[in-house]
């Protein structure tokens, strides 16, 4: 598996409703076809099982997720988080906003997200035959969380 990151500033969005400060994104080529790739991600719960366990990008603490019926594999699903990390209350609404098996799906923030390093965002991934695998593309278009957690945004935001 060969990465590659990229970051900057510029707004990026492929919604007409919404642009962005910032982007990041991760390119790998998997050996993988792109429709047994696709579906592995599709999985929301798979996908953010991470951050449903305790660890230290969580400071010590785990995000509780809703699912509504399609569990994120439907255009216009919805998924729910909420958690403590610090003592600090966080909690943000996504919706699907983009789902082209085995090409592309993307879900975004709904309302004003409550979290610490970042604020609202569109978050996906895109998925390109490659030779016999796949050309993955995870990315994150986001904007920095408001006072007083901008600052903290504007470094671990990044990472």
């Amino acid at each position: 598996m060969k990465g590659e990151e990229r970051q900057d500033s510029m707004p990026h969005g492929k919604s007409p409703q919404r642009f962005y400060q910032h982007r990041a994104a991760v390119v790998v080529d998997i050996a993988v076809d792109p429709a047994t790739l696709f579906e592995h991600l599709d999985d929301q719960a798979k996908l953010a099982s991470h951050m449903m366990q305790s660890s230290a990008m969580m400071a010590g603490s785990s995000m509780k997720f809703t699912f509504d019926h399609d569990r994120g594999r439907m255009l216009g699903s919805r998924i729910g988080m909420h958690g403590k990390v610090l003592g600090l209350s966080l909690e943000l609404s996504e919706i699907v906003t983009e789902r082209d098996p085995p090409r592309r799906k993307a879900w975004e923030t709904e309302g004003v997200p409550r979290l610490l390093v970042i604020g609202a965002y569109r978050m996906g991934f895109d998925i390109a035959p490659q030779g016999l695998g796949s050309r993955l593309t995870v990315f994150i278009d986001y904007d920095l969380p408001n006072w007083p957690w901008r600052l903290l945004g504007l470094i671990p935001g990044r990472a």
